[in-house]
């Protein structure tokens, strides 16, 4: 075997290998959602408060588990000293911005469409991503996109009004239709924070940005969102889970959804943006999955047809299906 040949051996080994991370983050991000589905439904969150409170709290507890387990991760990749060095720099401090959009937006409209519509469509909704972060790309950035991402943008918003055609029981979810709503608010949080983090993320360390980011949310829920919208109330029920077996629910979502953003990153890496982008949003259906198995949650023809063109369109918008057929063009 020539040097060539090997060569191709390898890269094509190494994008394989960027195709199962791929994979392995849409599959714990969809798994993480139903996870704190189930944190949801334990005392101290079903104890009384009012609609806001329990996602809120449950979004900073996420994301302050998410960035401990990061930290951890960085921390023996001897990475932690990055942390400072990063937050010093400019691409650094676009990370904290990104999070602003990422967190106190997306994670509390997700955590929000979780528990008013339910894991498996609140995560199908917010699917659409980066449909809208396409959008925001030609009205910031002055992109350009073309014909085949403008037919995935239309396939994600008919999925979307498939998804939401008909709800699950009302009994269950009274307020299914502010879930998707809020949902949705999610998707434009994470479209932008894309569209920010771009800026940032050439220049810093994949695995250190997604512990800047997780942190920067944790402390900006801890020291504004919680005592600006919530009050003591929401400060009660924080520590409070703390005394309750719903914190080791919540430290599992959170160790899943950290390990999501590192393996998407890593997937980013190893076989490019757009594969791992299509790859990720696959939680819509892992999350249908995921709640059939844990939850019981009945699967519908619409749920399934939604969330099936929600992918189709996401990958259209963010992949050439032409590379994502033949690897050895990676």
């Amino acid at each position: 075997m020539n040097t060539t040949e090997r060569l191709e051996k390898q890269e094509l080994r190494h994008a394989k290998s960027g195709l199962g991370f791929g994979v392995v983050s849409g599959m714990t991000w969809g798994l993480s959602g139903v996870i704190m589905s189930i944190a949801f439904g334990m005392a101290p969150f079903t104890e009384g408060a009012s609609l806001l409170v329990a996602p809120l709290v449950g979004a900073a507890l996420h994301d302050g588990f998410a960035g401990f387990w990061v930290f951890l991760f960085n921390l023996f990749n001897g990475k932690w000293r990055e942390y400072g060095r990063s937050l010093r720099t400019k691409p650094g401090l676009l990370v904290c911005l990104a999070a602003m959009f990422g967190g106190p937006i997306g994670m509390s409209g997700y955590m929000l469409g979780i528990t008013l519509a339910g894991p498996s469509y609140a995560l199908a909704i917010t699917a659409i991503y980066p449909a809208i972060g396409a959008i925001l790309s030609v009205v910031i950035l002055k992109e350009k996109i073309g014909v085949r991402t403008w037919i995935g943008i239309l396939l994600s918003i008919i999925g979307v009004a498939i998804v939401s055609w008909v709800p699950p029981d009302a009994t269950s979810f009274p307020y299914f239709y502010a879930g998707i709503a809020l949902a949705f608010l999610a998707a434009i949080g994470w479209g932008t924070e894309g569209v920010v983090s771009g800026f940032g993320m050439d220049m810093v360390d994949p695995e250190v940005a997604v512990g800047i980011r997780e942190a920067t949310s944790f402390v900006v829920y801890f020291v504004a969102v919680i005592p600006l919208l919530l009050g003591v109330v929401g400060y009660q029920m924080l520590f409070g889970a703390f005394t309750t077996a719903s914190i080791g629910v919540i430290a599992i979502a959170a160790l899943l959804g950290g390990g999501s953003y590192i393996c998407w990153y890593l997937a980013i890496n190893k076989t490019g943006a757009s594969r791992a982008m299509a790859l990720n949003i696959t939680y819509a259906l892992w999350s249908v999955f995921f709640s059939w198995l844990l939850l019981g949650t009945q699967i519908t023809p619409t749920l399934i047809i939604g969330g099936l063109t929600i992918v189709a369109g996401a990958v259209l918008v963010g992949a050439n299906p032409k590379e994502l057929i033949n690897l050895r063009k990676v």
